[in-house]
């Protein structure tokens, strides 16, 4: 796989992706971390909040309980989209490589680059978005 990062590789993803796990959730609706998230669920998109406090709380969001940790979801999910500063992506490499399936892309949030994760990614198949927002794109592209 690549990094994507023109246009039509950006509307590919966001027009066949139907599952989005969201790591580093929160639960504060003025946060992007959350609207964004709330945004995709509004156009059709199933949102998995991922947050371990929220989950040991047995909260739900978007009519999804949060999960504490990737390998929490049992279902297929197509995006991993990244709400961590860039230095703590790492600290989720391992959770996205052990998903089965893999997830067809991690998305990290605007802001958010960690090119050692994004090779990583992509050496195992995954195809990687860097410092890009989803709400953003998808408002203006889709």
């Amino acid at each position: 796989m690549k990094e994507l990062t023109t246009i039509p590789e950006i509307v590919q993803v966001l027009e066949e992706s139907k599952v989005v796990a969201v790591v580093g959730f929160h639960r504060d609706p003025m946060k992007p971390a959350h609207y964004v998230p709330e945004y995709l669920s509004r156009q059709g998109y199933s949102v998995i909040p991922v947050n371990p406090t929220l989950a040991a709380r047995g909260e739900s969001f978007f009519g999804c309980k949060a999960v504490a940790t990737l390998a929490d979801i049992h279902e297929h999910v197509d995006v991993v989209e990244v709400f961590r500063r860039s230095d703590k992506v790492s600290e989720h490499l391992n959770d996205i490589l052990s998903m089965r399936p893999l997830p067809k892309t991690v998305w990290m949030q605007q802001g958010i680059e960690n090119r050692e994760v994004a090779d990583a990614l992509i050496k195992a198949g995954i195809q990687v978005v860097q410092n890009r927002c989803m709400l953003a794109d998808h408002r203006h592209y889709c």
